[in-house]
């Protein structure tokens, strides 16, 4: 005796807002500003982190501006070190 399958009933779907994070793209092409060593580049990536944080907690957290914190952060850190380099 072959089994069929009943049909499932169909679910409701419910609509729940959910936070998503922004997805960043990340350039893997090595600039003046982009160290090439792993060491220096995960170095770069959390002082990037830390000071995107800071501008987030800055603007109370609010959503919407999480990837311009992250861009505005990189052109920060990348300007400290180019002046340091100098």
């Amino acid at each position: 005796m072959a089994k069929t399958r009943e049909p499932t009933p169909a679910r409701s779907r419910k609509t729940r807002s959910a936070t998503v994070a922004p997805m960043i793209v990340r350039d893997e092409t090595a600039t003046a500003e982009t160290p090439e060593d792993p060491a220096e580049r995960a170095a770069r990536e959390r002082l990037i982190a830390e000071r995107a944080y800071l501008r987030a907690e800055q603007r109370g957290f609010a959503p919407g501006g999480e990837v311009e914190d992250w861009l505005a952060a990189e052109r920060e850190i990348d300007a400290h070190a180019t002046a340091a380099s100098s």
